[in-house]
């Protein structure tokens, strides 16, 4: 039972607020298609197009990667499902391999997941939007702060990038209601964009079908390779999980969430990849210097539409940062209820029901990453660390299936063992390779894991 909390003037005062039960499955399953799709599908194809070098073999690892993705999103589920908690991958870690991994996760989804990202697409947005407002993308600084080993700046482009953080934060704290309904517009628009693109593409464009075709041999240590970028694309489709509190009937909708937005997301990016390929050949896709989708695009519709795909590059920024403020202050909400967080970070606002200091803390953070510049190194280091916790997330599912296998499971991971088993695997497999390939950026991402340790025992001392 919830112990009741105390007034300022010694009266109890009942138990602490919770978040409440708002959200549908197709509003969490938004909250996956906004996380995902980003700016990877515009211009990851290319870099993959290089790894594999046949049109055939590069449509196989998008498709892959999709199963991969779902997979790993049928094992959340089951384990949302089973704790349907706010929090994501911290619960889950917390119940299976105790709170200091738990802790671990969560600090580097504040430190760099989740406040990284929105730093880097903030600015990515300003970017955007200077090619219609010049002034917006302007690195130039106003004013510099020095601080030791790093330096505040202020110029035109980051106060973009603030504006659109401190934004879309109100708009999340403002209340559930708010957010849903421009998360959902951002998503729908997104998708509408993108499945516009492929349809005018393949039936008015001036592509060829030849493309499809290619005589390179597939060659499986190249697909492997090319899985990881691919991977990194798809990285978002465990959002919903992280709002499991706030989902109504939660055993029900939040699988039917993850697997709504997951094969929303794999049906969008394979269609995409194969208009890609329709405008240009193998070799021209690994060899184009620019965002591959504007490439293509001038190609099928000629040099005038690059201020479309400019808007709707917007929006896509935006539902991502959007959808990145949404799910993110959920863990930092559940780190602070079990004492592990800044304690203010655990209460909901009583009058939008929304965990509002969690958002803010983020949106301060973000803003700190933004002015330092420090957003693309964090970013760089901690990649595979995302990639790390999913996979360990998923390795918690065998652990909780053998230590309770009479638990009631509403949800039950399809595929498994078999299903799950790859995904670890091949979360190991990057893991290893981002490690043996990038060695440098990996130590720094491993440094800022090993500084949530002392972090975590000082916040462990106050309990």
């Amino acid at each position: 039972m919830t112990p009741p909390h105390t007034s300022p003037g010694g009266v109890a005062a009942g138990p602490p607020l919770q978040l409440e039960r708002r959200l549908s499955a197709y509003d969490a399953a938004a909250v996956v298609v906004s996380n995902v799709i980003g700016s990877g599908i515009l211009f990851m194809p290319a870099i993959v197009a290089g790894m594999v070098g046949n049109p055939g073999a590069m449509l196989a690892v998008w498709f892959g990667g999709g199963i991969l993705a779902f997979a790993g999103a049928m094992a959340y589920a089951e384990l949302a499902a089973l704790r349907p908690k706010s929090g994501g991958e911290y619960v889950y870690l917390r119940e299976a391999f105790g709170p200091l991994a738990a802790f671990l996760t969560g600090w580097t989804s504040f430190v760099a997941g989740f406040s990284g990202a929105i730093a880097a697409t903030s600015v990515g947005l300003a970017g955007f939007l200077g090619r219609f407002f010049p002034a917006a993308g302007d690195a130039t600084p106003w004013v510099t702060l020095p601080l030791g080993l790093v330096t505040l700046s202020l110029s035109p482009q980051s106060l973009v990038a603030l504006t659109a953080i401190f934004g879309l934060s109100l708009v999340h704290i403002l209340g559930i209601g708010p957010g849903r309904l421009v998360q959902n517009a951002l998503a729908l628009v997104k998708v509408c964009a993108l499945l516009i693109f492929v349809a005018a593409g393949l039936s008015i464009g001036s592509g060829s079908t030849a493309h499809f075709s290619g005589d390179a041999p597939w060659v499986p240590s190249g697909m492997l390779l090319a899985l990881i970028p691919v991977m990194f694309s798809y990285s978002g489709w465990n959002a919903a999980a992280y709002l499991a509190e706030e989902v109504k009937d939660p055993t029900r909708n939040v699988p039917r969430a993850l697997a709504m937005g997951t094969i929303a997301v794999v049906l969008v990016y394979v269609a995409m990849n194969v208009v890609y390929l329709y405008a240009l050949d193998i070799e021209a896709m690994s060899s184009v210097q620019i965002r591959i989708v504007d490439a293509a695009a001038e190609v099928l519709f000629g040099p005038r539409v690059a201020d479309v795909l400019t808007v709707v590059s917007i929006f896509i920024v935006l539902g991502s940062i959007s959808a990145n403020i949404f799910a993110g202050p959920r863990v930092y909400y559940a780190m602070a209820r079990d004492g592990l967080f800044l304690a203010a970070a655990a209460r909901v606002n009583p009058r939008t029901h929304t965990p509002a200091f969690a958002i803010g803390a983020q949106a301060v953070w973000s803003a700190v990453l933004v002015l330092t510049g420090t957003f693309e190194r964090l970013v760089t280091y901690t990649g595979f660390a995302v990639v790390l916790f999913a996979g360990i997330a998923v390795l918690a599912l065998f652990v909780l299936r053998r230590r309770e296998p009479d638990a009631p499971r509403p949800f039950r991971a399809l595929g498994y063992p078999i299903a799950p088993g790859l995904f670890v695997l091949a979360s190991a497999a990057m893991v290893v390779n981002a490690i043996w390939r990038e060695p440098l950026p990996s130590l720094g991402g491993l440094a800022i894991l090993a500084a949530g340790i002392p972090v975590y025992w000082l916040f462990q001392r106050r309990l």
